[in-house]
C-alpha cells in the first residue's frame, strides 16, 4: 500500500520512507543572465518607477512656473482688463476671433514653456531608467486578458496587492505633510482681505509654491525609493532556475554533445587532411615509437615545413604510410620530442632547430642519391 507522500514498507507497520523528491520544486534562486534581461527588455518588463517621473515633472513644471510666475501674471492681468474693457463691442464673428486668437496666443505665451519643459523632463527621465526602448507588444492584443478568472487573478495578485499598499502609504504620507503644511498657515489666510488684490495674490502665490515643492520633494524621496523597488522586484519577477539557466546556454551555445561530435567530426576532417600529406613529405623523423613527424622542404621554402605530426597510434599510422609510398624514416628521439613540442602542422621549422633537421634533410638526400645511382 502507498499513500503519497509517505510510501509505506509492506512488511514494517510502523516504518515509512519519506520521499523529498515529491516534494522536490523549480526554485529559481539563479540571477537572470545578460539573455533573460535584454529578451525582457524588449517586452518592455523593466524596472520603472511612474512616481519618480512625476516627481521631476511636478519639479520642473513648478519650477518654470515659480520662475515666469511674474510675467505670466502680467500676461494674464493684461488680456483679461483688455476683454473687459471691450465687453460693450457687438457678438460677432470678428470679435469672437480676436478673442480666440488672443486665448491662444496667451497660453502659447505662458503654457507652451512649461509644456515643453516637462515633455523633456519626462523624456529624460525615462531614457534614464529604461533607455531607447521601443516596442509595441504591451500595446497589442491578447486574447488572454479578455479572461474574467485571469483578470480576477491579476487584481488580486502578490504584485496588486503591493500597489495597492503603496498606493495608500504615498497617499497618507502626502496627506500627512499637506496637513502639517497648512495647519501652519492656515491662520495667515484672514489677513488676506485686507490687502489689495495684487497683494493677496503674490501672498497665496507664495503659499502654494511653498507648499507645491514641500510635497514634490517628498514625491521625490518616495519616487527615489520605488524606482529601487521596482528594480528589485524587476530581478526577482526574472530570477530563473537553474535548469532554465542550463536551457539557455545550450540555447545560446549550443548542445554539448552536439558540439562534441561537431568537434570530433573536425579533427577527424583535420587527422584525413595531414594523411593525405604524409606521402609527400621528404622525410618522417621518428622517436622512435612515440612520435612521428613529417618534413617536407624544397627551393622555395624559406625553412622546412611540418606536414604532419603525431603520437603513439597516430604516429604508428603515420610510419605506415610513409613505408607504403616509400618515404624515409629517420630515428632522431631529442628532434622528434622537440618538433612535436614546439611546431605546429603547416608550420615552418623554427630557426634554433634549422641544424638538426639540414642534417636529417642531408643524410635523406644522400640516401635518395645513392638510390638513383644503384
Amino acid at each position: 500500500m502507498e499513500i503519497s507522500p509517505l510510501r509505506w514498507k509492506p512488511y514494517a507497520r510502523d516504518a515509512f520512507v519519506f520521499d523529498l523528491q515529491l516534494f522536490a520544486g523549480d526554485d529559481k534562486t539563479e540571477e537572470p543572465t545578460a539573455k533573460k534581461r535584454a529578451d525582457a527588455k524588449k517586452k518592455g518588463q523593466v524596472g520603472r518607477s511612474t512616481d519618480m517621473n512625476a516627481a521631476f515633472v511636478l519639479l520642473m513644471g513648478f519650477t518654470i512656473l515659480r520662475i515666469l510666475w511674474e510675467s505670466i501674471y502680467q500676461k494674464i492681468a493684461a488680456y483679461a482688463t483688455y476683454i473687459f474693457t471691450h465687453l460693450n463691442q457687438p457678438v460677432d464673428t470678428e470679435n469672437i476671433l480676436r478673442i480666440v486668437i488672443g486665448i491662444i496666443e496667451l497660453l502659447a505665451q505662458t503654457a507652451l514653456p512649461i509644456m515643453i519643459a516637462i515633455m523633456f523632463i519626462g523624456l529624460a527621465v525615462n531614457l534614464y531608467q529604461v533607455g531607447l526602448n521601443f516596442n509595441t507588444e504591451a500595446i497589442g492584443f491578447k486574447p488572454e486578458k479578455l479572461n474574467p478568472i485571469n483578470g480576477f487573478g491579476r487584481i488580486f495578485s502578490k504584485r496588486s496587492l503591493m500597489e495597492l499598499a503603496k498606493s495608500l502609504m504615498k497617499i497618507a504620507i502626502i496627506g500627512f505633510f499637506l496637513y502639517d503644511f497648512l495647519s501652519d498657515h492656515l491662520m495667515e489666510m484672514p489677513q488676506f482681505i485686507y490687502f489689495d488684490l495684487p497683494t493677496s495674490l503674490a501672498q497665496i502665490a507664495d503659499i502654494i509654491f511653498k507648499m507645491a515643492f514641500e510635497v514634490v520633494g517628498v514625491i521625490m524621496i518616495v519616487g527615489f525609493i520605488d524606482y529601487a523597488y521596482q528594480k528589485w522586484q524587476t530581478t526577482q519577477d526574472l530570477k530563473m532556475s537553474k535548469q532554465e539557466v542550463k536551457d539557455e546556454a545550450k540555447q545560446s551555445e549550443g548542445d554539448p554533445q552536439i558540439k562534441g561530435k561537431i568537434k570530433q567530426k573536425q579533427r577527424q576532417m583535420a587527422m584525413a587532411r595531414m594523411m593525405q600529406e604524409v606521402p609527400k613529405a621528404d622525410v618522417i623523423v621518428t622517436n622512435p615509437t612515440h612520435f612521428a613527424v613529417a618534413l617536407k622542404y624544397d627551393k622555395s621554402m624559406p625553412a622546412p615545413q611540418i606536414v604532419a605530426k603525431g603520437q603513439d597510434l597516430v604516429a604508428r599510422r603515420i610510419k605506415e604510410l610513409a613505408a607504403e609510398n616509400k618515404v624515409p624514416i629517420v630515428e632522431n628521439k631529442p628532434l622528434a620530442r622537440a618538433l612535436y613540442a614546439s611546431v605546429e602542422v603547416g608550420e615552418l621549422v623554427p630557426a634554433e632547430l634549422y641544424q638538426a633537421v639540414a642534417e636529417v634533410l642531408a643524410y635523406v638526400y644522400r640516401l635518395k642519391n645513392r638510390r638513383r645511382r644503384a
